[in-house]
C-alpha cells in the first residue's frame, strides 16, 4: 500500500502556520505534518546553541513520519540550525531566510529594506547577509521585535495594546527611506494589518511565507517528488505546550478544523 510522504514543517510555535497555510495554498495535493514548541517558545531570547539544540529534537521527533523534505519555518532557527540540520539529514531542507530576502530585493525601488524579527534573528544578521549578498549595496535597517511573539502566541492579534506595542517598536523606522519590510519571523504576518497602519500603504510587507512555498514547489519537482492523485491530505499538528489556545489560532488562520496531537516536551529555563 502507498503510503504518501509528508513535508515536515516547524516552528517555535504558531507562527509556521504562515508557511504551512501557503504550501497547503500552493501544493494542495500535499501532506503536511507540523510541530510547533509552543512550550518553548519564543526562540528570539535564547541562545544559538539552546535553538540548535531544540531544532535537534523536534526534527528527531518528526523523522519518524518519514518527510520528504523539513521545513524550518522560524527565521530564529532557520539563522541559528539550518546548516546544521542539513547535515544531519538525507533529504532537502528549507528555511524561511533567504526567500523573504529574494522576495524584497525583487519589490524595493528606494534600495532601503527594513528587517523586523526576534533577538535571535536580528543579532545574527543572516537576513543582511542574504540580502547583501543578492545586492551589495542595499541599505537595511533591522530592528528586533521581542514582544510580537507573545502577543501572537496569546492570539492577540488586533488591540489597543497590540496597535500600542507595534507602534513603540517600529514607529520610528519612518525615519529611514525603506519602501520595503521584511516580516522576518513567521509570526509577524499574524500582525500585518497593524503593522501596515503603523507603517503606512507606501512600505511593501514582505512574508517569506509564499516565497517559501514556491522553493518547496520548485525542489518537489525538480527532485520528482511532488504528490500526484486526487486524493485530499490529511494533515498531522502537535504541539509542545498548551493546545487548546494553539487549536484555536490554527483552526482560525488555516480556515478548518485540524487534527492536533499535544506532545510532552522537557522545557528547561532560558539561560
Amino acid at each position: 500500500m502507498f503510503v504518501q510522504q509528508p513535508i515536515a514543517i516547524l516552528d517555535s510555535g504558531v507562527g509556521g502556520l504562515t508557511v504551512a497555510k501557503e504550501v497547503m495554498r500552493q501544493l494542495p495535493r500535499e501532506k503536511i505534518v507540523y510541530f510547533g514548541d509552543t512550550a518553548r517558545t519564543p526562540y528570539g531570547p535564547r541562545s544559538s546553541d539552546e535553538v540548535v539544540k531544540f531544532t535537534r529534537e523536534i526534527v528527531d521527533y518528526l523523522v519518524q513520519f518519514r518527510p520528504k523534505m523539513i521545513v524550518i519555518a522560524c527565521n530564529t532557527a532557520t539563522a541559528a540550525a539550518l546548516e546544521d540540520i542539513r547535515s544531519r539529514v538525507a533529504i532537502p531542507v528549507v528555511g524561511v531566510i533567504n526567500p523573504g530576502a529574494r522576495a524584497a530585493i525583487g519589490r524595493t525601488v528606494t534600495g532601503c529594506i527594513g528587517v523586523i524579527g526576534t533577538e535571535g534573528t536580528i543579532k545574527s544578521g543572516a537576513y543582511e547577509q542574504a540580502l547583501r549578498e543578492l545586492s551589495p549595496h542595499v541599505l537595511v535597517v533591522s530592528e528586533a521585535c521581542p514582544k510580537f511573539v507573545p502577543l501572537v502566541e496569546m492570539g492577540n492579534f488586533r488591540s489597543p495594546e497590540t496597535y500600542e506595542t507595534v507602534r513603540g517598536s517600529i514607529g520610528h523606522l519612518h525615519s529611514y527611506p525603506m519602501d520595503t519590510l521584511i516580516l522576518g519571523c513567521t509570526h509577524y504576518p499574524f500582525l500585518t494589518e497593524t503593522i501596515s497602519e503603523v507603517m503606512g500603504q507606501s512600505v511593501k510587507l514582505i512574508s517569506s511565507a509564499d516565497e517559501t512555498a514556491r522553493e518547496i514547489s520548485t525542489i518537489l519537482q525538480d527532485k520528482r517528488k511532488l504528490a500526484r492523485g486526487g486524493t485530499v491530505p490529511v494533515h498531522h499538528f502537535f504541539c509542545s505546550g498548551e493546545s487548546r489556545v494553539f487549536k484555536t489560532i490554527a483552526q482560525q488562520w488555516l480556515g478548518e478544523q485540524i487534527e492536533l496531537t499535544p506532545v510532552v516536551w522537557q522545557v528547561p529555563n532560558i539561560s
